[in-house]
């Protein structure tokens, strides 16, 4: 397994981390055992990279993974948790909650249903408006020199919200989407990372299934599937993106390598600081992503992957979540 580091003095991880977000929640109907022995495969082929958030299904993502785990030590494992994210008994959203109190409440039930005695790197899940991020990023710090975090990330936040927060402690990386699809970071969030040494682990590399290989255009979302309601997956929108999918199979084809794999080797491409996270719910999507760290493209086949994004029809969230996001700031 290939490896990368976290930023500047971060933490050396696998090249591609599992997101375990679609084992228990938002991506429709899943098989607890399934999810297990996917994170199970992952650890066997040296993703150390898990990456998960405690309202991901209200908790139950987190014991799934502390089931998952216990064969295996400790050190063999990174935990990347994000919190704040508030839902109600029916799983709506409520908000985000950043106050220094609730950051340390959250890290006590992470630390209990994980089943462990530190978090490797925790981070605020979206930017909470109401409290300075200077007030959460110092909550995490004092976590920090306690034990209980060993390093902190942000996710989807913007240039402005990074440095408050580098300013107050290190940041070893920011959780945000990059991918084939969505590349809007590139233009002042992923330099200024840089400036910074902050590496980017980045989220939506398939775009959420879209540039999987396997979605059509009249599949049926269930009720319980987000996706129902991103733009990008709803009428002529869908079909236009997939034409484009075309294109990264045009390419797959030439490497023998599938769709997905070439979304992967295209984000791993971008930089040595770039860790996608792939959200396998299944063995066999977890073979499939850990084989794109063996694909090499070419210069010219990466300028007509370049070419993509500014053909993508609807956007990466809804109107009403992009304007709660941070990072769509810039």
């Amino acid at each position: 397994m290939l490896q990368r580091r976290l930023g500047a003095h971060g933490p050396i991880v696998s090249a591609v981390g599992l997101g375990c977000m679609g084992m228990t929640d938002l991506y429709g109907p899943a098989d607890r055992a399934t999810g297990q022995a996917t994170i199970r495969a992952a650890i066997d082929a040296g993703v150390s990279l898990l990456d998960t958030g405690d309202f991901y299904g209200m908790g139950e993502n987190e014991l799934l993974i502390a089931e998952a785990i216990r064969p295996f030590r400790r050190e063999q494992i990174l935990l990347s948790v994000k919190f704040g994210a508030l839902r109600d008994p029916g799983g709506k959203w409520m908000g985000v909650d950043g106050r220094p109190a609730a950051v340390k409440n959250f890290l006590a039930y992470s630390l209990k249903r994980l089943g462990v005695d530190y978090i490797d790197v925790y981070r605020p899940a979206r930017l909470d408006p109401s409290v300075p991020i200077e007030e959460t990023i110092g909550a995490i710090a004092d976590m920090v020199k306690a034990g209980y975090v060993r390093f902190i990330g942000l996710s989807e936040v913007g240039s402005e919200t990074l440095r408050h927060a580098v300013a107050v402690h290190p940041i070893v990386d920011l959780q945000i989407e990059y991918g084939l699809f969505s590349r809007d970071i590139e233009t002042s969030i992923l330099p200024l990372c840089r400036e910074l040494g902050v590496s980017i682990t980045a989220y939506g590399v398939l775009g959420r299934g879209l540039v999987g290989g396997n979605w059509t255009a009249d599949r049926m979302i269930s009720a319980d599937d987000y996706r129902g309601a991103v733009p990008r997956f709803l009428g002529p929108n869908v079909e236009k993106n997939l034409r484009l999918v075309d294109t990264v199979r045009d390419v797959a084809q030439a490497h023998d390598a599938t769709v997905a794999q070439i979304a992967i080797a295209w984000a791993l491409s971008r930089g040595a600081d770039i860790v996608p996270i792939i959200g396998a719910r299944r063995p066999e999507q977890l073979v499939d992503a850990v084989a794109a760290l063996r694909v090499e493209l070419g210069p010219n086949e990466v300028q007509v992957l370049d070419a993509l994004a500014a053909s993508v029809c609807g956007t990466r969230y809804p109107a009403a979540q992009l304007a709660h996001l941070d990072s769509e700031r810039g």
